[in-house]
């Protein structure tokens, strides 16, 4: 019989001390009030949101470019206009291809050509307006597209070969 009292003892010693050790993890340094802790299992409701806004806007802007598509498609993107455009396509020398471009958002980015006899340097309205030129393949071809301050929102691109 003692052994079954010990046993409660020692059990009932590691319960208590069990509690203490989870008080002390879960309270605060400041007067013993509990934590406040925000659960950190997943996006914030906000960011989720900004994701899904910046998907719609994606596929808005991607269809927009499919609408006015001409010729065989040679490169392509979206990114967000506080990104930019950032790329050295590989064309072919001296052939012309025709670049379109359509912002979805706020403001406006700036488009401009290394060289830039290659294209027309403009500004890109974030209005939903397809801005198209036709470039002048050069090599090497850099082009760049860069936020205005301020501007937000998606953009999306493509470079088509022009048809014969």
């Amino acid at each position: 019989m003692t052994q079954v009292r010990r046993r409660s003892g020692i059990a009932g010693c590691a319960a208590v001390a069990a509690a203490l050790l989870l008080a002390s993890c879960t309270s605060n340094a400041h007067e013993g009030k509990a934590a406040s802790r925000t659960p950190s299992t997943g996006p914030s409701r906000s960011a989720t949101a900004a994701q899904a806004n910046e998907k719609r806007l994606t596929d808005r802007a991607q269809a927009a470019l499919t609408a006015v598509h001409s010729g065989g498609m040679v490169e392509a993107g979206a990114e967000r206009v506080t990104d930019g455009i950032h790329t050295e396509p590989h064309l072919t020398t001296d052939k012309t291809y025709h670049l379109s471009l359509v912002c979805y958002g706020s403001g406006s980015a700036r488009l401009t050509f290394k060289p830039a006899s290659a294209g027309t340097a403009a500004t890109v309205p974030c209005d939903q307006s397809v801005v198209q030129q036709r470039i002048t393949a050069q090599m090497p071809l850099r082009v760049d597209l860069d936020a205005a301050p301020g501007a937000t929102g998606v953009v999306a691109w493509q470079i088509d070969a022009m048809r014969s």
